[in-house]
């Protein structure tokens, strides 16, 4: 290993650090392995946050969710749930780069069975795997694979883990293909979970939509906010 500017942080070979929001967050990625995508940065934005809020991030990666929440929203502290030994060994690091050891805790667990109490969270954030288990090309690369098809969890036990964690009145957002957003809040009624804010990213005016950022409430009234279109990559480039 080799040591960054921070003498406490180390890096792996194929590791770097690069900077993001002006700076402000300084990331320990894998140059050739998995890295974070503008969905994360689109979730982070879109999810209703209230002072305080303890929150849950399931499947978190690195942990740029966690990191761009502890930024920029009154977040009272972050839990950054990932199954990847390495992914979750870079989120222990970044959270000790950008100075969040004390308010973000990472957890080398699976999702299906996570390590803490039911009703223990106000919000829970997810950015997915996108493609079904048996559609496309499986990527070689195994961090890849995991975070693009629903290798090692379905949206059903997204969902689950979700309801099971959130406390009444509580938050549950998440990106998804727009072509399966039909699908997804189906599912998310049929798990107590109702949606309640939806909206829908194009990569431009003359395209069709490719995702949809959807947040719900455990059992809340029926009724739907649908926001403007999102284009693109909104005001992010990167």
């Amino acid at each position: 290993m080799k040591t960054s500017g921070h003498s406490e942080i180390e890096l792996r070979p194929n590791e770097s650090i690069d900077r993001f929001m002006d700076g402000r967050i300084r990331l320990v990625q894998s140059r050739a392995g998995y890295r974070f995508s503008i969905d994360a940065i689109l979730l982070s934005e879109f999810v209703t946050i209230k002072k305080g809020d303890v929150v849950a991030d399931l499947g978190t990666g690195c942990g740029i969710i966690p990191l761009v929440l502890l930024l920029k929203r009154p977040v009272s502290h972050a839990i950054a749930l990932e199954v990847q030994g390495e992914l979750a060994d870079q989120a222990v690091r970044n959270a000790a780069l950008n100075d969040y050891s004390n308010k973000m805790s990472v957890i080398l667990g699976d999702l299906r069975y996570p390590p803490l109490s039911a009703s223990s969270v106000d919000v829970v954030v997810c950015n997915p795997p996108y493609r079904k288990k048996d559609s496309g090309r499986i990527n070689p690369d195994q961090q890849r694979a995991i975070a693009r098809h629903e290798i090692l969890v379905s949206l059903d036990d997204i969902l689950d883990t979700s309801r099971h964690l959130l406390r009444a009145r509580g938050r549950f957002a998440m990106i998804y293909p727009a072509e399966r957003l039909v699908d997804l809040m189906v599912r998310m009624t049929g798990k107590g979970l109702e949606p309640k804010k939806v909206r829908i990213i194009y990569p431009n005016l003359e395209s069709e939509a490719k995702l949809a950022l959807v947040e719900a409430c455990p059992g809340g009234r029926r009724g739907v906010k649908i926001l403007p279109p999102l284009l693109d990559q909104g005001r992010y480039s990167f």
